[in-house]
């Protein structure tokens, strides 16, 4: 088992080389535009999904397109490669690309998007199913989801799924208020719970895959509330989008929501996250993701370089998978600010060091 465990290993470590490096990712943001983009992908292990998607999609969809099938595929390959103590909870952390799929198909539908608009933004694989446990919700049924008139029936036919019963149970909710937030807030806290759960006890890897899980909710908590205050959410509505589990009780952003501005509830927060840099970027700016940025940057720093450092462990390979949804988001921020004609110096402060 052990010389399984290391030939995995070896493989992941062989594969991390073609992670793009600070130089590439600084050429891409000198790119001119996001087609430039695209065929300086050609040239980095993205090369095979965007030839494959240039034929139906141009950019910036087909960056998406080609980013998030790149992603399941490696993703099936740290699947294949895990431990078999651990491939329980890494099933389970991976089953956030359906959530995300979820929330996406529910958010098109209550804007009355179509199938065209919508399907280039699924984590999906022409050749995989998009579940990421390979037994829940293949392309060719979220093709169909897309395809339902309505949230609920959306809701309904997902039923068979698994997460339908979550949903169902919001609705009521949904109908009174038209807010989807409830039914992220369910799906994302059943997520967590399962997810936790599964790190209860493995081989040693247990306590800082927790902590990073605790602070992923955390971050999520924060963002919310931030999200919340600017667009003046009252707090009974706030409450509702919350998370258990996090490293920030539920009862102190309940309680922080009620100061006086923005900079009175970050200090609250000091305790666990200094976010005061950020808030002076946010007073100059008016921009929310610098808060976002801020968060991500905290977390990779803190933990990507502890998953690496067991050579065979759990955390070996979810460092590997933490590291290709970080080049997501590098390459998914650098296409956007580069499609809204932000400046490089702008684009280099929203890359992740990977």
């Amino acid at each position: 088992m052990v010389s399984t465990q290391f030939a995995g290993l070896g493989r992941l470590r062989a594969l991390s080389l073609s992670f793009l490096s600070k130089d590439k990712l600084d050429e891409l943001a000198r790119a001119k535009d996001t087609a430039e983009i695209a065929q300086q992908l050609e040239s980095t292990w993205y090369g095979p999904e965007v030839e494959a998607a240039a034929s139906v999609y141009k950019p910036p969809e087909l960056i998406e397109v080609a980013v998030n099938r790149h992603l399941v595929g490696v993703n099936r390959t740290a699947m294949q490669t895990v431990p078999l103590f651990g491939k329980a909870a890494l099933t389970a952390y991976l089953s956030k690309w359906d959530i995300e799929n979820i929330e996406l198909i529910l958010a098109a539908k209550s804007l009355g998007r179509t199938l065209e608009e919508t399907e280039a933004f699924l984590i999906s694989s022409r050749n995989l199913p998009v579940g990421l446990s390979f037994t829940v919700i293949p392309l060719s049924e979220l093709q169909t989801l897309l395809q339902q008139p309505d949230v609920e029936a959306v809701i309904n036919y997902l039923v068979k799924y698994g997460y339908g019963a979550i949903l169902l149970q919001q609705v009521g909710e949904f109908r009174k208020s038209g807010d989807l937030g409830v039914f992220t807030a369910a799906l994302q806290n059943q997520y967590y719970s399962k997810l936790l759960w599964e790190l209860r006890f493995l081989q040693g890897d247990e306590g800082v895959l927790r902590e990073y899980v605790k602070s992923d909710i955390s971050k999520r908590n924060l963002l919310n509330f931030l999200k919340s205050r600017e667009s003046k959410l009252d707090k009974e509505t706030f409450s509702k989008h919350l998370i258990d589990g996090g490293l920030v009780p539920i009862a102190s952003l309940q309680e922080a929501y009620s100061s006086s501005d923005v900079g009175d509830a970050v200090k609250r927060f000091e305790p666990w996250f200094d976010l005061n840099p950020a808030l002076e970027a946010y007073k100059q700016s008016g921009d929310l993701t610098q808060f976002e940025v801020a968060f991500d940057k905290k977390i990779v720093a803190k933990f990507l370089p502890r998953f690496r450092s067991l050579p065979v462990s759990l955390t070996a390979v979810f460092g590997f998978v933490l590291q290709a949804e970080i080049e997501r988001q590098n390459i998914r921020r650098i296409t956007y600010a580069k499609q809204y004609q932000m400046t490089e110096e702008y684009i280099k402060t929203v890359i992740l060091a990977g």
